[in-house]
């Protein structure tokens, strides 16, 4: 997944906020907090009874569904959502991708409220002209649903049902991990960070490298750098193996920074040098299952992530309470749960490009 679901943190974007509590045991409490400092409500606890499901299937609701991007992970979460709505006789009335760009967020919303939907689900690109082109819909009565990012001025059960996001300091531990396995638990490794205000990605980078210094003293990060723009990756990964040859490993922040990255290890001829990354994407999968260079990569549930905003948005237009923040967990593949683990985040096969790749 690329950069494109991801948000500036300065007007709170974001909408969750890292908190490290040391206490006196030698390891670090983590916890992921709501934009006003919620406690966090495991994606599990959200469900509707027979009753709920009942009526809701009798009110003949509808959904929209609009996206900020197209990649593999809105996909699922599409699918999460769709399926979910289905099972409750709601009808999606629109599926939509911005592209990223809050003026044709604006439109869509605006087409979308022409079918009178019960519910919106969103990532709002953002904040500030999101507040003001999600607001008719709040004003129709529809019930907004959010992914990840909150609207500048929006209070909870006054103008959007919830927060669905992933557990980002648990992505950035996995990711500390998958990275001291690659390694040996030591060594020299390159580490490339977002490099722009955009929450998610800054706070699982920084989940990341504080997890490496705080349990993997023996691994030292040698190459830092930023990357503001996805297609640098393969410059700046050339650049960090030509000045660090000692590298063990080099760190993308997403998975088609990933792929430059790999670009780089071969034109250097470097097959020893493993690539970490988060988020699945078919070239890195592919690459790992051929037992190339890409080692470790850590998903999230994005259909999983898709069922819950489908059920919030539901049990919020059937007069229920909904917590304001809510988190998906996330886990670590490896070649040896590649299709498990693609199967499970995103519900649908592998290529099977991946599936002959493992088989030889």
């Amino acid at each position: 997944m690329t950069n494109n679901r991801f948000f500036s943190r300065t007007a709170w974007l974001a909408s969750s906020v890292l908190i490290l509590i040391f206490g006196s045991s030698s390891h670090a409490i983590a916890e992921t907090e709501g934009p006003n400092g919620e406690k966090a409500v495991p994606y599990t606890n959200i469900s509707l009874t027979a009753k709920q499901q009942a009526e809701a299937r009798e009110k003949n609701l509808k959904a929209a569904i609009l996206m900020h991007s197209t990649s593999d992970w809105s996909n699922a979460l599409i699918a999460g959502a769709k399926d979910t709505f289905s099972k409750l006789n709601i009808e999606i009335v629109a599926v939509t991708d911005a592209e990223f760009n809050a003026n044709k967020q604006k439109t869509d919303v605006e087409t979308a409220l022409v079918r009178k939907p019960d519910i919106i689900i969103s990532l709002v690109v953002d904040p500030v002209s999101g507040a003001a082109a999600f607001r008719p819909a709040i004003e129709q009565g529809t019930k907004l649903v959010l992914i990840s990012n909150l609207p500048s001025g929006f209070e909870h059960g006054k103008d959007y049902a919830g927060i669905v996001t992933d557990d980002l300091f648990q992505m950035g531990r996995i990711a500390a991990d998958l990275i001291a396995e690659a390694v040996d638990g030591s060594g020299n490794v390159g580490f490339i960070h977002h490099e722009a205000d955009y929450y998610v990605t800054n706070q699982r980078d920084q989940a990341t490298l504080s997890n490496l210094k705080r349990f993997y003293p023996d691994i030292n990060v040698v190459a830092k750098r930023g990357i503001a723009n996805a297609h640098d990756g393969e410059v700046i990964a050339s650049a960090m193996i030509t000045q660090n040859p000692n590298l063990k490993a080099i760190y993308a922040p997403w998975d088609s920074i990933a792929e430059g990255v790999v670009a780089a290890t071969r034109a250097a001829g470097r097959k020893d040098i493993k690539v970490i990354t988060m988020d699945l994407g078919a070239a890195n999968a592919l690459d790992m299952a051929k037992n190339r260079n890409v080692s470790g990569i850590v998903t999230d549930l994005p259909y999983e992530l898709g069922e819950t905003l489908a059920r919030m948005g539901t049990l919020a237009k059937l007069g229920e309470y909904t917590p304001p923040f809510v988190t998906v967990g996330a886990s670590a593949v490896t070649r040896d749960n590649l299709i498990s683990a693609w199967e499970n985040a995103l519900k649908r096969p592998a290529p099977k490009s991946v599936y002959r790749a493992l088989s030889k």
